[in-house]
């Protein structure tokens, strides 16, 4: 979702489409030769960045095209939004995984998990800030709202990499004893969730501290998460088992937890957080769930229903314009 617009970009083979709401009318944003992907935006949504993967083109050429990326080397694409043209394209010899950009837009983050590395760009020139080594299979990136510090998981080893941004040095390494998967930080900051795939387990990370102050078993195969805005409920899919972990944070207490399906793997609230909905990649479908904590504590179940919406859903976006829009209608 693009900031401070009424757009939702798409990646794909080929390059960006962008939609346009309320009318849904669909543009392609930039054509390429490649598999657009990562996709961060800076923070008032002029500008957007992305990462160029190697793909055969399964779209006809049609428009001017930008310079296909050379082998063996990772491409950062930089496009303003308002005109669609691109601005810049970042090459560096690396294996890049995923792009991050530091809540004040300045620097560019980038992981390569081949060789276990974290690069910094500046955001408006491309110009290399410099590198720093993570640990082993670097990969998704996580800053804090505030302050310097990016969290990075290792995916290839039991640790997860603590760096400083703006000195662009390791401040840490956090050993979880378990390979990490998605890394959930609180709303405020304070705490970092780091979900464990093949354990069926997360652990609770002191951001302030960089030390894990607890492990809680969640259920199976804990795949993506999102949190109230209040810090005060963790809501989780395993995809394993099909379900929706609601959890307590504070109380480290699970609340609810609800079968959706076969296999949950991206979830999003409505922004007034009475519901929340789930995307099920077996299934095809989204479910949509009670999420205030009081109701959950009222019924017997938190499915209110389950709508089809085609094969494999990665994601949900819930603008919230288009939200408060819809119910000022009503």
């Amino acid at each position: 979702m693009r900031p401070h617009s009424q757009e939702i970009y798409v990646t794909g083979p080929g390059g960006l489409d962008r939609i346009r709401i309320p009318d849904l009318h669909v543009r392609r944003a930039t054509r390429t030769d490649t598999h657009a992907r990562s996709l961060v935006f800076s923070p008032d949504g002029q500008t957007a960045y992305f990462l160029l993967e190697s793909e055969p083109r399964l779209a006809p050429e049609a428009e001017a095209q930008a310079e296909p990326p050379t082998s063996g080397v990772s491409h950062i694409a930089a496009l303003d939004c308002e005109s669609g043209k691109q601005l810049r394209q970042i090459a560096v010899r690396a294996q890049f995984s995923r792009l991050a950009i530091t809540p004040d837009g300045t620097t560019l983050l980038a992981s390569d998990p081949v060789a276990s590395a974290l690069h910094f760009f500046d955001a408006a020139s491309g110009k290399t800030l410099g590198v720093v080594q993570a640990g082993k299979g670097a990969s998704l990136i996580t800053l804090q709202p505030f302050g310097s510090k990016a969290f990075v998981s290792n995916t290839q080893e039991e640790k997860i990499s603590v760096v400083d941004t703006a000195t662009r040095r390791i401040l840490s390494h956090i050993e979880l004893g378990m390979r990490p998967g998605s890394l959930l930080l609180k709303p405020d900051g304070g705490e970092l969730f780091v979900l464990f795939p093949q354990a069926s387990t997360l652990a609770i990370v002191d951001a302030f501290h960089d030390n894990i102050s607890q492990t809680l078993p969640i259920g199976r195969e804990p795949v993506a998460g999102v949190f109230r805005k209040d810090s005060s409920v963790l809501y989780l899919a395993t995809a394993g088992d099909g379900s929706v972990t609601t959890l307590d944070v504070q109380n480290r207490v699970v609340l609810a937890s609800t079968f959706v399906g076969r296999e949950p793997r991206a979830m999003a609230l409505t922004p007034d957080e009475r519901f929340l909905v789930v995307a099920d990649a077996a299934m095809g479908s989204v479910a949509m769930l009670i999420a205030e904590p009081a109701r959950l504590a009222r019924i017997r179940s938190a499915l209110v229903t389950t709508v089809p919406v085609g094969a494999e859903p990665v994601d949900v976006v819930i603008p919230d314009w288009l939200w408060k829009q819809h119910h000022s209608d009503q």
